[in-house]
């Protein structure tokens, strides 16, 4: 079993994008798939974060991850207020979105993505924080093991009515531009 956690603010997708990347999962095989979201109180840039978990047999347990393998942060501002590596396994992997580079961060033992997923998105022509498609995209440069393609045509399928091309397109340049360290 594969369990990401995912961090963010109300307001920028992160529930969406966790919901997008199961479904392509799904349709890659994996048929144990389930999400668990957390909120706090329910408000816009309030911090909230999501539990996501993938396998390819059946899932019993649907409470929130605790040891997540990944943790997609979809704004980097947040690691001021909430310990998003809380409980991360050695050698897990750190998915920012953030301008700054690899080595602005130290999160040990663990491997770091990163990629200016906010500027990537409005470059894409998506509004400024709007970063849920692009976040997707770094994801899955970092961690290949859901096929792009797949996780792109998800993408276009849930923003069929709002700027299907544009969110594709933050995720392509998401993919493109993230840079991966070493753990």
């Amino acid at each position: 079993m594969i369990e990401i956690r995912w961090h963010g603010r109300g307001g920028q997708g992160a529930i969406t994008a966790a919901k997008i990347f199961a479904t392509a999962a799904f349709k890659a095989g994996y048929t144990g798939v389930t999400m668990a979201p957390t909120f706090g109180t329910e408000r816009r840039g309030a911090p909230v974060f999501t539990s996501l978990k993938i396998a390819r047999e059946k899932i019993y347990d649907i409470s929130p991850i605790e040891t997540p393998d990944i943790v997609v942060v979809l704004d980097h501002l947040i690691l001021a207020e909430v310990d998003v590596t809380a409980g991360l396994r050695s050698g897990g992997l750190v998915v920012l979105n953030t301008p700054k580079p690899l080595v602005a961060y130290d999160f040990g033992p663990a491997r770091l993505a990163v990629a200016d997923i906010t500027g990537l998105s409005v470059e894409a022509g998506l509004p400024q924080g709007r970063v849920n498609s692009g976040i997707i995209g770094s994801l899955c440069r970092a961690f290949d093991t859901v096929p792009f393609e797949l996780v792109l045509a998800e993408i276009e399928d849930e923003f069929k009515t709002k700027k299907p091309q544009a969110n594709v397109q933050a995720a392509r340049l998401a993919y493109e531009k993230t840079v991966v360290g070493d753990a």
